[in-house]
């Protein structure tokens, strides 16, 4: 393994020499650590466009790109994504490629997919938000519309954070339990019928958490210690700035590098909208509302064992048990100079 690691730091700092700005000091103690000037005249870009995120302005992200990095880039090459399955693949050929920089155009999903073909290569990844939240843009100081990701190429900066993995399964916000996945599902109808917006999320949720049926049993075993749980919803944050845009405690804990978890003491629909009320108003009752658990590694077991699980807005069928841990400073990612220290979260 040691030789391993060894070999993937050679690969790493011989891609990153290559597009480090001129007389920038390449020392892994300063890639770790701190952030780098990033030279985009010598990076081969590769710019992945989900057509289908957030409000289908898929082509007009990739023309506004287009004007962005045509010129000022050694390469630059585009590929649009028409089915969200298709996007790690995508991503994964792109690494494999050779290219030095991924731009994902997309919302959270989207970045999740390209963050899990990028992350502990010797690519960088640039977020580029065209989703519904897109909580992990603002969350890395990149912002919520595309004229805020652009001026990222006027003063490019390469910093690392940490991701989330859970059975191998990279996330950047959250993975949940319970009552979210089935929120997701009734989302999608509710989409459908009136489009994509915020308000419409916000309903869904009402509806579905309004409709639940069954309470998830859960164990949680971390530090040596094992607590169990009855509830309606539980989820893993890694997403400081997710915490604190609804109120909620853990935001600290991630920045010092650990993941959040939150178990919702509600069992059943009544008292669990309220609290869904509570959290979309900014009013969390916080302590009575959830518990917290904060690690740098947890053990989640569930009962049923074949489990639906929701991670940064996708879904799908899992078995426990579950075990979740921080990979840290394993991403890089471009970002404005000016963006502030938020990158470690």
């Amino acid at each position: 393994m040691a030789g391993f690691r060894s070999a993937w730091r050679r690969r790493w700092n011989r891609r990153v020499d290559r597009v480090l700005a001129p007389g920038s000091d390449k020392t892994e103690d300063a890639m770790e650590n701190g952030a780098e000037p990033y030279d985009l005249a010598r990076a081969r870009v590769c710019v992945i466009v989900n057509m289908g995120s957030g409000r289908q302005a898929g082509e007009s992200i990739a023309e506004r790109l287009r004007e962005a990095l045509d010129g000022r880039v050694a390469q630059l090459e585009f590929r649009r994504i028409k089915k969200g399955n298709d996007l790690l693949a995508i991503a994964r050929d792109a690494v494999a490629d050779g290219f030095d920089l991924i731009v994902a155009a997309g919302g959270d999903g989207t970045q999740a997919a390209v963050a899990s073909a990028v992350a502990g290569s010797g690519a960088v990844m640039v977020t580029v938000p065209g989703g519904t939240f897109n909580y992990f843009a603002r969350d890395i100081g990149v912002g919520e519309t595309v004229d805020e990701a652009l001026t990222i190429f006027e003063a490019p900066e390469l910093r690392r954070i940490h991701v989330g993995e859970m059975n191998g399964l990279i996330f950047l916000n959250n993975v949940s339990f319970g009552a979210y996945p089935e929120i997701l599902k009734r989302r999608e109808s509710i989409y459908r019928r009136w489009g994509r917006s915020r308000v419409a999320a916000y309903w869904s949720a009402v509806v579905a958490l309004w409709n639940l049926r069954r309470p998830l049993l859960l164990t949680v075993r971390t530090g040596g210690t094992e607590r169990k749980f009855t509830t309606a919803l539980a989820f893993v944050a890694k997403s400081a700035y997710q915490l604190e845009t609804f109120g909620l405690e853990g935001a600290d804990a991630i920045r010092e590098g650990r993941v959040a978890l939150l178990v919702a003491r509600a069992r059943r629909p009544g008292p669990l909208v309220r609290a869904a009320l509570r959290l979309a108003f900014g009013k969390s009752a916080r302590y009575e509302d959830f518990d917290m658990i904060a690690a740098d590694e947890i053990e989640l077991e569930t009962f049923p064992r074949h489990e639906y699980v929701a991670h940064d807005g996708e879904k799908l069928w899992m078995d426990s048990p579950f075990q979740v841990r921080v990979r840290k400073n394993d991403l890089a990612v471009l970002v404005h100079a000016d963006a502030g220290g938020r990158g470690k979260g």
